[in-house]
């Protein structure tokens, strides 16, 4: 379970950065040289808090009612990885000298991020470097840096500058709408210093005003001696010592952060922190992340007999799932997770569509806590709904760190009302796998209720339809349309569940009542079943599809064919409008609601309707290749679907969109395990069980995982002609395959495997 890079290369600095990164789900730290790099070299320097915001106003021209009036951005904090290293009076670089081996590993066993360098300086001296790194998943606060310096062919001085820096600046690109304008500072310094070899930083977002702190000490067991140094903005220590050939010279950097959002005194909390971790041996905290991680890949692992840098992908999917998910109701998942800044660090509806089904499946711990993140903003949706113009009820931003609309653009940012959908949708789905009912007392059912309510509001009936108007759907190179129909099906789902799930809540607990805990009427009940049996699903009876919009069909194909590679993605090319008047796709929407909604649409309807947009969708967004994955695996395309699933698992490995440097993908590493899952392996969730229409392309052996389940686990496997399904419980389970019910329990259950094609 590994990712090596062997050699330097200076035009893959920042994408490597992105591919290193450590973190776990509170902290991540991009994997810059702690060296440094020259300045022609591209490189961004980072390390973010999940959650941990700027604030800057956006100014409009022409500024509306209800238009966000700032923008929310995740910072770039204080940067504690330097440590330049002099090597008997030599600064060790590899861009100077001569590199004999330089070495990059993420090795996702063991939870640690290696650089192995042996580095011959410009005087010929010759040195053996070990720089390993650890976000740790036992205590979120906490990165190590240990580091280790073996001389070969010297002795002499040896001396490692450290460095604890708040002069940083947040990434910027005016001409790219995927990142922030421009490249701001966003701290500054309230409080630096040392106490008894602690360097400690205490600092503060300057528009928002939040809070971080953070401290930093070395321990050694080679004797080197520590002299610490303040300046303004960034605090040091040299350590100095005797290098002899052949010894290796080694010390460990302790690093903590802690912020305001979640820590009562963050600078008092930081220098107690950093003193406790670094009283016991580093071996000891890895041995907990080797333990801890353990855990994960039991639960989780989906094992590829295959070309073998797919297992590597889709560990990598897994493992980046992991170190992204907050999982204390503050945060949720960044676009980018902890890897970078592109999208600012904003939490969109990636989130509840793309990543909770991974940890709905293997850590439905960490997905009712990332339900939690939602309930904890509800009154902020509430806020939004009333910006909007809707009464009595919850309108989810778009995009969001604090709960709070910050999507500048409305066009493809407010008006995708289908946020309130996929929220409902993770959170319906966490009830039918879990069946924690309690959940949908407290929390779940009142955010069911309070976004349902929307609908209500925002749609109309004409000619005994329930139409909604004046919104995007997921394909965001089409705004502002009437009847999106990946909006209307999930809002059709979305009203049916949840009076599904009150009625289980009122036969649950006699003392329950809807009307009493969300005013939920009779009336109101009927006008959301209403409204879910009459909503308009826009049909093309000429083509026998399900139209993306009322209008969408009238318009004139663009010609993909005829476009330059370099025209892609289109939205750095074109004006909206030149996109908005034609037919053409970023990304799946009809076929993503066949992908979620798919009961009772017929299976030839489905199939026309896939054929159709997958010749006009330009898979700009890295959201679509996995949901055409998944999609050509349920209608009988296996080998396409195999196609387009390796574009998926490779994305990031391979920056196939051309923009990993700015951090990973990853809602595209939900999709990637979701194409083995719910793709290969046709995983569908209903409310009375599961079901699996298995298929498995040439080009793969085998592939297994385990799923979790009413809190079972539930393993399967499929080969070229069985599927075989066991599960650990006493409890037999019932489980659909193909449309047959087995029951499956400690024996493992053989099933011939459909050969079905329509290639």
């Amino acid at each position: 379970m590994k990712i090596t890079r062997i050699g330097l290369n200076r035009n893959e600095i920042a994408l490597r950065e992105s591919l290193f990164h450590v973190a776990n789900g509170y902290l991540g730290v991009r994997a810059c040289f702690e060296e440094g790099t020259p300045a022609d070299v591209r490189s961004i320097r980072g390390a973010y808090l999940n959650a941990f915001y700027d604030l800057t106003p956006i100014v409009y021209a022409e500024k509306m009612h209800g238009f966000p009036e700032a923008a929310q951005t995740i910072v770039n904090i204080v940067d504690q990885q330097g440590i330049t290293l002099w090597l008997h009076g030599e600064p060790f670089s590899p861009f100077t000298g001569t590199l004999l081996l330089f070495e990059q590993t993420l090795d996702m066993a063991l939870g640690q991020y290696i650089r192995h360098v042996v580095w011959r300086s410009p005087a010929g001296l010759e040195t053996e470097l070990r720089f390993c790194r650890m976000a740790s998943f036992y205590a979120k606060e906490l990165m190590t840096i240990d580091v280790a310096v073996t001389p070969r062919n010297w002795s002499g001085t040896f001396q490692a500058v450290s460095t604890q820096i708040s002069d940083v600046y947040n990434d910027g690109d005016p001409n790219d709408p995927r990142k922030a304008s421009e490249r701001k500072r966003r701290l500054q310094t309230q409080d630096s210093g040392h106490h008894n070899g602690c360097m400690y930083m205490h600092c503060q977002a300057i528009g928002s005003g939040e809070v971080m702190a953070c401290a930093a000490l070395h321990t050694s067991d080679s004797g080197l001696q520590g002299v610490c140094s303040t300046y303004p903005a960034s605090n040091s220590e040299t350590l100095s010592g005797k290098a002899e050939q052949g010894k290796t010279i080694s010390f460990v950097k302790w690093c903590v952060y802690t912020d305001s959002r979640r820590h009562h005194d963050p600078m008092s909390d930081a220098q107690d922190m950093v003193r406790d971790f670094a009283s016991l041996p580093i071996d000891m905290w890895y041995a907990r992340q080797r333990t801890l991680l353990n855990d994960l890949w039991d639960a989780s692992r989906i094992i590829i007999e295959g070309p073998p840098s797919l297992q590597t992908g889709i560990d990598f999917a897994i493992y980046s799932l992991f170190q992204s998910a907050g999982r204390d109701g503050i945060s949720s998942i960044a676009s980018k997770g902890l890897s970078g800044e592109g999208y600012e660090g904003h939490f969109f509806w990636d989130t509840e569509i793309y990543m909770f089904p991974f940890f709905l499946l293997t850590h439905p711990q960490i997905a009712r806590a990332l339900l939690d993140f939602r309930y904890a903003t509800l009154d902020g949706a509430r806020q939004q709904a009333r910006l909007l113009g809707h009464k009595n009820c919850a309108l989810y931003p778009w995009r969001t760190i604090t709960g709070s609309e910050c999507s500048a653009y409305f066009p493809s940012g407010s008006a995708q009302y289908h946020i309130n959908s996929d929220i409902a949708h993770a959170v319906i789905t966490y009830y039918d796998v879990t069946g924690d009912l309690d959940y949908m007392m407290e929390k779940g059912a009142e955010l069911l209720v309070e976004t349902a309510r929307l609908w209500l509001d925002t749609g109309h009936w004409k000619d005994g339809q329930f139409r909604i108007d004046g919104v995007t759907g997921p394909d965001e190179y089409t705004c502002l349309v009437n009847n999106n129909y990946y909006t209307n099906l999930s809002m059709q789902y979305h009203l049916r569940s949840t009076l599904r799930i009150c009625a289980d809540l009122e036969r649950a607990y006699p003392s329950f009542s809807a009307r009493e805990s969300f005013g939920l009427t009779e009336s109101e009940k009927q006008a959301f079943q209403e409204a879910s049996d009459k909503v308009l699903l826009p049909y093309d009876e000429t083509l026998g599809i399900f139209a993306q919009d009322d209008s969408f069909l009238q318009k004139q194909k663009l010609a993909l064919s005829s476009l330059p590679k370099e025209a892609f993605p289109l939205l750095l090319s074109f004006h909206p409008l030149a996109f908005n008047r034609r037919q053409v796709c970023k990304q799946a929407d009809a076929v993503l609601a066949h992908f979620l909604y798919e009961d009772g649409i017929p299976e030839d309807v489905m199939r026309r309707t896939y054929l159709y947009y997958e010749e006009i969708t330009t898979h700009d967004s890295s959201l679509s290749q996995c949901v055409f994955s998944m999609m050509a695996a349920r209608i009988g395309e296996t080998e396409k679907a195999y196609t387009y699933f390796m574009n998926t698992a490779h994305m990031d490995t391979e920056n196939k969109q051309g923009n990993t440097d700015d951090g990973i993908h990853a809602a595209n590493m939900g999709g990637t395990y979701m194409g083995i899952v719910f793709g290969f392996a046709g995983l569908r969730i209903h409310a009375n069980g599961l079901s699996l229409h298995p298929c498995i392309p040439k080009a793969l052996e085998r592939y297994a995982f385990p799923i979790c389940y009413q809190g079972k686990r539930i393993h399967l496997q499929v080969d070229h002609e069985t599927i075989t399904l066991q599960e650990n419980s006493t409890e037999p389970i019932s489980i659909a395959v193909y449309g047959l019910h087995y029951v499956i329990d400690k024996q493992p259950l053989c099933i011939p495997l459909k050969h079905i094609s329509n290639s």
